[in-house]
């Protein structure tokens, strides 16, 4: 009888401006009755969309237990709990979620374990996954999983990726922007990348700690600048290197995403262009590439929406296209970047704000819209 007349009152009292549909009428009204706060839907021209967060970062608790006795122990212990572990912190990622209009999470593991000897990375990784893939089972209206993997040992990784797609089902998954110090760009990873483009699996590359980006002696001070800059200017490197290595021509189906909004090179590509564009020796290193810097934004880059301003976002849609940007939130971290952010934007066409905050991903990774 409560949960009937919850149903009620919410019925009576919802604004028909905040929620234009009958099923949005609906759904806020079950989640009222169900005990809960309503639940955000977004709306774009007065009909409901999926919004999915390809950048919502998790960590497996579990972990522990296996690397208590290494280095690799203080990582673990300094992320074992709040809203980013796997499992305890699950109430507070759907909460985050309801309130912000976030149908599904792509939920990944920062890459941290590579300094791990092969071993335990096997151990390390498959227990990762196995986890991620249980909660993505657990809650399939809510979670998409990515794959960790043991990058620092390629043909173990390549492995580790067909075991997570075609037995565990998740979609692809999260690598760094390089290992341990080394490219990733270097020929010794092409067996992965091969692996990666037969599997058509989706990686997320996203920064993790690495000498002369994100650590760099010149970004001591004020401004936590191995993060406002060094991390973007992570992601550039790693694209960077993709392109002048031919790692991109040697795979041409390869899809990566690039945290940050691709860093600086999605919205400065032109300046790649225009060195291969020059004489006098300056394009020696644009010869054997396919085609210009910029266009492998059109052909296997993607980025997401971590630009802050609507000027921003504006200038990247120009750059690469709405078909190529997602959404993303870097949860559980507290950036400005909630979905009104292409909700708002008066230069997107309603079609471009559903295929950034859902489109793409829902087609790319196979989600049930």
């Amino acid at each position: 009888m409560a949960n009937r007349r919850a149903f009620i009152k919410t019925l009576a009292g919802l604004s028909a401006g905040a929620l234009a549909s009958g099923a949005g009428l609906r759904d806020a009204a079950l989640d009222a009755a169900q005990g809960g706060p309503p639940r955000r839907r977004a709306m774009v021209g007065g009909r409901r969309i999926t919004v999915v967060d390809v950048h919502a970062h998790t960590f497996v608790p579990d972990v522990l237990e296996l690397v208590k006795d290494t280095p690799l122990a203080a990582t673990a212990k300094a992320t074992l709990n709040g809203a980013i572990a796997l499992g305890p912190g699950t109430t507070a990622r759907l909460a985050y979620m309801d309130k912000e209009g976030i149908d599904y999470q792509v939920i990944n593991v920062n890459a941290w374990g590579y300094a791990a000897e092969r071993a335990l990375a096997r151990d390390l990784v498959r227990l990762q996954n196995e986890k991620i893939a249980q909660a993505v089972a657990a809650r399939p209206d809510r979670f998409v999983g990515m794959a960790t993997l043991a990058l620092q040992h390629p043909d173990l990784a390549a492995e580790q990726l067909e075991y997570a797609v075609r037995t565990l089902g998740l979609r692809g998954a999260a690598i760094g922007g390089s290992v341990e110090g080394q490219e990733v760009s270097d020929r010794k990873f092409d067996v992965f990348w091969a692996k990666a483009e037969e599997l058509d699996a989706m990686l997320f590359m996203h920064p993790q700690p690495a000498p002369g980006t994100t650590q760099n002696a010149r970004f001591q001070g004020r401004g936590g600048l191995g993060n406002t800059i060094g991390n973007p200017l992570e992601t550039t490197v790693f694209l960077s290197h993709l392109i002048f290595e031919g790692t991109l021509d040697r795979f041409p189906r390869l899809k990566i995403c690039g945290a940050h909004a691709g860093g600086y090179l999605a919205s400065y590509s032109g300046r790649s262009d225009a060195l291969c564009g020059r004489g006098g020796g300056f394009g020696d290193d644009c010869r054997s590439l396919k085609r210009k810097p910029s266009e492998y934004f059109r052909s296997n880059f993607y980025i997401d929406t971590m630009i802050f301003h609507e000027e921003g976002l504006r200038h990247l849609v120009a750059e690469v296209g709405a078909d190529r940007i997602f959404y993303g939130t870097d949860y559980p971290f507290d950036w400005p970047v909630g979905i009104d952010l292409v909700l708002n934007a008066s230069f997107l066409s309603d079609a471009q704000k559903e295929a950034i905050l859902g489109g793409n991903l829902v087609k790319l990774l196979r989600i049930a819209a």
